[in-house]
Protein backbone atom coordinates (compact mmCIF):
# COMPACT_ATOMS: atom_id res chain seq x y z
CA UNK A 1 0.00 0.00 0.00
CA UNK A 2 1.18 3.53 -0.80
CA UNK A 3 -0.07 6.90 0.34
CA UNK A 4 0.48 10.55 -0.51
CA UNK A 5 3.54 10.71 1.72
CA UNK A 6 5.35 7.75 0.15
CA UNK A 7 4.29 7.72 -3.51
CA UNK A 8 7.48 7.28 -5.53
CA UNK A 9 8.63 9.54 -8.35
CA UNK A 10 8.00 6.72 -10.81
CA UNK A 11 4.47 6.28 -9.49
CA UNK A 12 3.91 10.04 -9.75
CA UNK A 13 5.02 9.93 -13.38
CA UNK A 14 2.79 6.97 -14.21
CA UNK A 15 -0.20 8.52 -12.42
CA UNK A 16 0.31 11.85 -14.18
CA UNK A 17 0.54 10.09 -17.54
CA UNK A 18 -2.69 8.19 -16.91
CA UNK A 19 -4.53 11.36 -15.84
CA UNK A 20 -3.29 13.22 -18.94
CA UNK A 21 -4.26 10.40 -21.28
CA UNK A 22 -7.69 9.94 -19.75
CA UNK A 23 -8.38 13.69 -19.93
CA UNK A 24 -7.49 13.63 -23.63
CA UNK A 25 -9.26 10.43 -24.65
CA UNK A 26 -12.06 9.74 -22.13
CA UNK A 27 -10.98 6.08 -22.38
CA UNK A 28 -9.43 3.84 -19.68
CA UNK A 29 -5.64 3.71 -20.00
CA UNK A 30 -3.95 0.32 -20.23
CA UNK A 31 -0.42 -0.70 -19.28
CA UNK A 32 0.09 -1.82 -22.88
CA UNK A 33 -0.73 1.68 -24.13
CA UNK A 34 1.63 3.28 -21.61
CA UNK A 35 4.42 0.90 -22.60
CA UNK A 36 4.10 1.90 -26.25
CA UNK A 37 3.85 5.66 -25.71
CA UNK A 38 6.11 6.33 -22.71
CA UNK A 39 9.59 5.31 -21.64
CA UNK A 40 9.39 4.78 -17.90
CA UNK A 41 12.61 2.78 -17.90
CA UNK A 42 10.87 -0.37 -16.65
CA UNK A 43 9.43 -3.50 -18.27
CA UNK A 44 5.69 -3.92 -19.02
CA UNK A 45 5.22 -6.24 -16.02
CA UNK A 46 6.66 -3.55 -13.71
CA UNK A 47 4.28 -0.95 -15.19
CA UNK A 48 1.35 -3.25 -14.39
CA UNK A 49 2.65 -3.74 -10.84
CA UNK A 50 2.95 0.03 -10.29
CA UNK A 51 -0.56 0.58 -11.71
CA UNK A 52 -1.92 -2.05 -9.35
CA UNK A 53 -0.22 -0.36 -6.39
CA UNK A 54 -1.78 2.96 -7.42
CA UNK A 55 -5.14 1.22 -7.72
CA UNK A 56 -4.82 -0.44 -4.31
CA UNK A 57 -3.94 2.95 -2.80
CA UNK A 58 -7.06 4.54 -4.29
CA UNK A 59 -5.42 6.79 -6.91
CA UNK A 60 -6.81 4.77 -9.84
CA UNK A 61 -10.00 2.86 -10.60
CA UNK A 62 -10.54 -0.14 -12.86
CA UNK A 63 -14.01 0.26 -14.45
CA UNK A 64 -14.09 -3.33 -15.76
CA UNK A 65 -12.13 -6.49 -14.96
CA UNK A 66 -10.03 -6.46 -18.13
CA UNK A 67 -10.08 -2.70 -18.72
CA UNK A 68 -7.38 -0.13 -18.20
CA UNK A 69 -7.42 2.41 -15.39
CA UNK A 70 -9.03 5.80 -14.88
CA UNK A 71 -8.22 8.39 -12.18
CA UNK A 72 -10.22 8.38 -8.96
CA UNK A 73 -11.08 11.58 -7.09
CA UNK A 74 -7.93 10.94 -5.04
CA UNK A 75 -5.88 10.56 -8.22
CA UNK A 76 -7.24 13.80 -9.66
CA UNK A 77 -6.63 15.57 -6.34
CA UNK A 78 -3.00 14.46 -6.25
CA UNK A 79 -2.58 15.56 -9.87
CA UNK A 80 -4.15 18.99 -9.19
CA UNK A 81 -2.16 19.54 -5.99
CA UNK A 82 1.04 18.88 -7.92
CA UNK A 83 -0.06 21.45 -10.53
CA UNK A 84 -0.83 24.04 -7.85
CA UNK A 85 2.68 23.61 -6.39
CA UNK A 86 4.28 24.59 -9.67
CA UNK A 87 5.09 28.09 -10.87
CA UNK A 88 2.85 27.89 -13.90
CA UNK A 89 3.74 29.75 -17.06
CA UNK A 90 1.42 32.63 -17.83
CA UNK A 91 -0.87 32.32 -20.83
CA UNK A 92 -1.07 35.24 -23.23
CA UNK A 93 -4.55 36.68 -22.74
CA UNK A 94 -4.00 40.34 -23.59
CA UNK A 95 -5.72 39.95 -26.97
CA UNK A 96 -8.93 39.03 -25.16
CA UNK A 97 -9.47 42.70 -24.38
CA UNK A 98 -8.18 44.55 -27.42
CA UNK A 99 -9.98 47.70 -28.43
CA UNK A 100 -12.29 49.90 -26.40
CA UNK A 101 -14.77 48.04 -24.17
CA UNK A 102 -17.76 50.11 -23.15
CA UNK A 103 -18.41 49.54 -19.43
CA UNK A 104 -17.93 46.89 -16.80
CA UNK A 105 -20.86 44.74 -17.93
CA UNK A 106 -19.52 44.41 -21.46
CA UNK A 107 -16.09 43.63 -20.02
CA UNK A 108 -17.46 40.77 -17.89
CA UNK A 109 -19.49 39.39 -20.80
CA UNK A 110 -16.44 39.34 -23.05
CA UNK A 111 -14.26 37.84 -20.32
CA UNK A 112 -16.76 35.05 -19.68
CA UNK A 113 -17.18 34.24 -23.38
CA UNK A 114 -13.42 34.08 -23.99
CA UNK A 115 -12.89 31.94 -20.90
CA UNK A 116 -15.50 29.44 -22.07
CA UNK A 117 -14.00 29.19 -25.54
CA UNK A 118 -10.44 28.77 -24.24
CA UNK A 119 -11.32 26.21 -21.57
CA UNK A 120 -14.02 24.22 -23.40
CA UNK A 121 -15.88 24.33 -20.08
CA UNK A 122 -18.87 26.23 -18.79
CA UNK A 123 -17.57 29.62 -17.66
CA UNK A 124 -19.44 31.54 -14.99
CA UNK A 125 -18.82 35.06 -13.73
CA UNK A 126 -20.55 36.49 -10.68
CA UNK A 127 -20.60 40.25 -10.26
CA UNK A 128 -20.92 40.61 -6.48
CA UNK A 129 -22.05 44.24 -6.41
CA UNK A 130 -25.08 43.61 -8.60
CA UNK A 131 -25.49 39.90 -7.72
CA UNK A 132 -25.61 39.04 -11.42
CA UNK A 133 -24.38 35.87 -13.13
CA UNK A 134 -23.07 35.47 -16.65
CA UNK A 135 -22.73 32.00 -18.16
CA UNK A 136 -21.05 31.05 -21.42
CA UNK A 137 -19.97 27.75 -22.94
CA UNK A 138 -23.04 25.54 -23.19
CA UNK A 139 -22.23 24.68 -26.79
CA UNK A 140 -18.67 23.66 -25.85
CA UNK A 141 -19.58 21.67 -22.74
CA UNK A 142 -22.42 19.72 -24.38
CA UNK A 143 -19.96 18.32 -26.94
CA UNK A 144 -18.17 16.38 -24.20
CA UNK A 145 -18.87 12.62 -24.42
CA UNK A 146 -20.13 12.54 -20.84
CA UNK A 147 -23.10 14.72 -21.80
CA UNK A 148 -24.59 12.07 -24.08
CA UNK A 149 -26.34 10.71 -20.98
CA UNK A 150 -29.55 12.52 -19.99
CA UNK A 151 -29.00 11.95 -16.27
CA UNK A 152 -25.56 13.52 -16.56
CA UNK A 153 -27.05 16.69 -18.06
CA UNK A 154 -29.72 16.85 -15.36
CA UNK A 155 -27.15 16.43 -12.58
CA UNK A 156 -24.93 19.10 -14.13
CA UNK A 157 -27.78 21.62 -14.28
CA UNK A 158 -28.57 20.84 -10.62
CA UNK A 159 -24.92 21.41 -9.73
CA UNK A 160 -25.00 24.75 -11.55
CA UNK A 161 -28.18 25.81 -9.74
CA UNK A 162 -26.70 24.86 -6.35
CA UNK A 163 -23.45 26.63 -7.13
CA UNK A 164 -25.24 29.86 -8.06
CA UNK A 165 -27.47 29.70 -4.98
CA UNK A 166 -24.59 29.11 -2.56
CA UNK A 167 -21.68 30.91 -4.23
CA UNK A 168 -21.31 33.54 -1.51
CA UNK A 169 -21.23 30.86 1.20
CA UNK A 170 -18.07 29.39 -0.32
CA UNK A 171 -16.02 32.38 0.93
CA UNK A 172 -13.85 32.44 -2.17
CA UNK A 173 -10.80 34.71 -2.36
CA UNK A 174 -7.97 35.43 -4.78
CA UNK A 175 -6.52 31.93 -4.35
CA UNK A 176 -7.56 29.33 -6.90
CA UNK A 177 -9.97 26.81 -5.40
CA UNK A 178 -10.53 23.45 -7.09
CA UNK A 179 -13.43 21.19 -6.07
CA UNK A 180 -13.18 17.66 -7.49
CA UNK A 181 -16.09 15.22 -7.58
CA UNK A 182 -17.39 14.52 -4.09
CA UNK A 183 -15.34 17.42 -2.70
CA UNK A 184 -18.05 19.72 -4.10
CA UNK A 185 -20.27 20.88 -1.22
CA UNK A 186 -23.44 20.16 -3.23
CA UNK A 187 -25.61 17.15 -4.05
CA UNK A 188 -25.16 14.99 -7.17
CA UNK A 189 -21.70 16.37 -7.92
CA UNK A 190 -19.55 13.22 -7.94
CA UNK A 191 -18.98 13.47 -11.70
CA UNK A 192 -18.03 17.16 -11.88
CA UNK A 193 -15.30 19.63 -10.96
CA UNK A 194 -15.26 23.37 -10.32
CA UNK A 195 -12.35 25.81 -10.49
CA UNK A 196 -12.98 29.23 -8.93
CA UNK A 197 -11.21 32.39 -7.90
CA UNK A 198 -12.11 35.96 -7.03
CA UNK A 199 -10.63 38.86 -8.97
CA UNK A 200 -10.99 42.61 -9.14
CA UNK A 201 -12.12 44.02 -12.48
CA UNK A 202 -11.42 47.58 -13.63
CA UNK A 203 -13.35 49.99 -11.44
CA UNK A 204 -12.71 47.88 -8.31
CA UNK A 205 -15.54 45.47 -9.15
CA UNK A 206 -15.22 42.23 -7.19
CA UNK A 207 -16.07 39.28 -9.42
CA UNK A 208 -15.91 35.50 -8.96
CA UNK A 209 -14.84 33.62 -12.08
CA UNK A 210 -15.40 29.87 -12.32
CA UNK A 211 -15.10 26.94 -14.69
CA UNK A 212 -17.48 24.00 -14.33
CA UNK A 213 -17.31 20.71 -16.20
CA UNK A 214 -16.68 16.97 -16.01
CA UNK A 215 -14.03 15.70 -13.60
CA UNK A 216 -12.18 14.85 -16.81
CA UNK A 217 -11.52 18.54 -17.47
CA UNK A 218 -8.13 19.85 -18.56
CA UNK A 219 -6.92 21.01 -15.13
CA UNK A 220 -3.51 22.08 -16.39
CA UNK A 221 -4.94 24.47 -18.96
CA UNK A 222 -7.93 25.61 -16.91
CA UNK A 223 -5.94 26.40 -13.77
CA UNK A 224 -3.45 28.21 -16.01
CA UNK A 225 -6.27 30.25 -17.58
CA UNK A 226 -7.72 31.33 -14.23
CA UNK A 227 -4.25 32.06 -12.85
CA UNK A 228 -3.23 34.13 -15.89
CA UNK A 229 -6.55 35.97 -15.95
CA UNK A 230 -6.37 37.01 -12.29
CA UNK A 231 -2.76 38.17 -12.81
CA UNK A 232 -3.72 40.16 -15.89
CA UNK A 233 -6.65 41.83 -14.15
CA UNK A 234 -4.53 42.71 -11.11
CA UNK A 235 -2.30 44.74 -13.43
CA UNK A 236 -5.08 46.61 -15.22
Amino acid sequence: MINNMYITERQKTILSSIVDEYINSAQPVSSKFLEKKYDFGICPASIRIEMQKLTDAGFLLQPHTSAGRIPSDKGYRFFVDELLKKEMEGLELEDWFTGEIDGTIKFIQLLTKNLALASQSLALSYFEKEKIFWKEGWEEILRKPEFKEEDYIINFTELLASFEKNIEDLKLNSEIKVYIGRENPFKKTKDFSIISSKCCLPGDCQTIISLLGPKRMDYDRNIGLINSLTRLLSNT
